[in-house]
């Protein structure tokens, strides 16, 4: 074991996360690790002085003059969950651990996907047009979930919390990965090769895979087709992965029953793009990522970690550690 010391200087550079000031995450950090000095550095001379004294760096980059001035760093936090942003040779040869913030988006995107098919199965838009119509006329709703089949494309923690939240409406679930012999919470997986067939039989199509050569594209003219005329498309991945023309056409010509995109090619969405015309289309602006418990779910990776290495002297077994 080696002898690292037992309390942690932790710079975290000041950014926001949704809307949400790092001055929070600051503040959390401060509140549950009270033994370690947890500075945030809101100016540019902050930011050299806190990340040359830091064990510990937060944020959403880290760059090479950072690191230049970084004797001390052992941890980097990043506060995303993808990290090919980073310098991550330098950091590597610096012996510097990197963690991700991957599992954070998780619950809050999945209750977002959860609301837009609720939205679309018992018509709970047409309730609200109807009320702000202030007309007490009565409508059907479109369908049930139970007995439905939801297919979601990538099975990443974001996947996961969607398939986990629609357990409790008797669905069946399709889950589409790059590896379909890994353990999976659905009740069948597939590899991307067998999309085409799992999309025949789908009711719910949910995209939250990332944006990939593999995915681009993924979801054309072929593939809606497949789909059957009654479905759903929910897109809270990138824009990228679904053609939007072939989208804009299915939905014109009624290939499928709707679509809710919390993404969109191009984004954002231009004003007259055609889109933003139908009745059968549900809208939000890259929003789904949202939470008020955001930096909370971080402050759980970092303290976790930093508890550990207070604990053992190593920076190897961390939680979320991607480098």
């Amino acid at each position: 074991m080696s002898t690292e010391p037992t309390t942690t200087d932790i710079a975290v550079l000041d950014h926001d996360a949704h809307g949400i000031p790092a001055a929070d995450y600051a503040e959390i950090l401060r509140e549950r690790l009270p033994d370690h000095t947890v500075r945030l550095a809101r100016t540019a001379a902050e930011r050299r002085e806190y990340v040359a004294e830091a064990t510990v760096v937060a944020g959403g980059t880290v760059t090479d003059e950072d690191l230049d001035i970084a004797e001390s760093l052992r941890l980097f936090a990043c506060n995303a969950a993808g990290v090919d942003h980073l310098p991550l040779e330098k950091l590597a040869d610096r012996g510097i651990a990197v963690t991700n913030a991957s599992g954070v988006h998780g619950p809050n995107i999945a209750e977002h996907v959860l609301g837009w098919v609720l939205t679309f199965a018992r018509r709970l838009d047409e309730g609200i047009r109807r009320q702000e119509r202030r007309e007490w006329r009565r409508f059907q709703s479109f369908t049930e979930l139970a007995g439905s089949t939801v297919t979601v494309v990538g099975l990443g923690s974001i996947g996961e919390a969607i398939v986990e939240r629609f357990e409790g409406f008797d669905v069946e679930t399709i889950g589409v990965r790059h590896t379909p012999e890994k353990e999976s919470p659905t009740d069948e997986v597939v590899s991307y090769g067998g999309l085409q067939e799992a999309l025949v039989r789908t009711d719910v199509l949910v995209l939250s895979c990332p944006l990939t050569e593999t995915t681009e594209g993924l979801i054309g003219e072929a593939e809606l087709d497949a789909l059957p005329t009654d479905a759903i498309v929910v897109n809270i991945a990138r824009g990228g992965v679904i053609d939007t023309p072939a989208l804009v056409s299915a939905l014109k010509s009624g290939a499928i029953h709707g679509a809710a995109l919390d993404v969109t090619d191009p984004e954002p969405l231009p004003t007259d793009h055609d889109l933003w015309g139908f009745g059968n289309v549900l809208l939000t602006p890259h929003v789904s990522g949202h939470t008020p418990k955001y930096w909370e779910r971080r402050a759980d990776i970092l303290v976790e970690n930093v508890e550990r290495v207070a604990e053992t002297g190593e920076y190897d077994d961390l939680r979320n550690r991607v480098a």
